[in-house]
């Protein structure tokens, strides 16, 4: 039985956002797109489905294996000096906390704070496009539309500035013109999912096995490796052909 294919259009716009793929302990540094563990984990979260449970168990292997692609979109500012308008540069912010209650390698309680370090993504602004099993992506539009739990882009204080639901499509040019209007794909930095390792030109952990135990601890964490292609962006005016 053949499987009518969807294309889901989300806008994930928050004046922080965090997209760690590749550290932990006390540096946690941020990628330059979402992850797809960040995207299935706020899937999930809207879904109300709880980490180590038999409904995540059954329902991570199915959103795995949805096709993402990620796009820089970046915000747009007039230029008082240069009479245009610019992109808006995406920063990053190192933050540092404290941590009590912390244990030892020997599982001793450790008296002392530990610091963490932690990077965060200022005002950057993706489209992402989901695209596979239409009838588990309506299931997903309408738990975003009507979330469970609440949702943030990597971190708790990353919350959204905007909806994220942006339309469910019948083609993949619809989904991207929900997004990026008529300006050109190549206009745009993005990463997109490679259909095998040799098409590919880098490797994420970032396919989610497990989120952890029922605890919500964060022990049993698992990750796979997703094969991906990263295209930069060439600069195009709004609305016009790359140069």
């Amino acid at each position: 039985m053949s499987v009518e294919i969807g294309y889901l259009a989300l806008l994930l716009d928050a004046p922080l956002q965090s997209w760690g793929f590749q550290s932990r302990f006390q540096r946690r540094t941020t990628g330059l797109h979402p992850t797809k563990s960040g995207v299935i984990g706020l899937i999930c979260a809207a879904m109300g489905v709880a980490k180590g449970s038999a409904k995540e168990r059954e329902l991570l292997p199915k959103l795995a294996e949805l096709s993402m692609t990620s796009i820089a979109i970046p915000r747009q500012q007039a230029s008082r000096w240069k009479g245009k308008v610019e992109d808006w540069p995406v920063r990053r912010l190192e933050d540092f906390h404290t941590v009590l209650g912390t244990r030892r390698a020997s599982g001793t309680l450790n008296d002392d704070p530990v610091v963490t370090r932690r990077q965060y993504l200022l005002d950057a602004r993706f489209g992402v496009i989901l695209s596979g099993d239409r009838a588990l992506l309506e299931h997903v539009a309408a738990a975003l539309e009507n979330p469970t739990w609440g949702v943030w882009f990597g971190r708790k204080s990353c919350i959204p500035a905007e909806p994220l639901f942006r339309g469910l499509h019948e083609t993949l040019a619809e989904a991207r013109k929900t997004l990026i209007g008529d300006t050109p794909l190549e206009a745009f930095t993005r990463v997109t999912d490679a259909p095998s390792f040799a098409a590919g030109t880098d490797s994420y952990n970032d396919v989610p096995v497990s989120f952890g135990r029922e605890d919500s601890s964060s022990e049993g964490r698992q990750f796979a490796l997703r094969r991906v292609n990263v295209e930069v962006g060439r600069t195009a005016e709004p609305g016009g052909e790359p140069e």
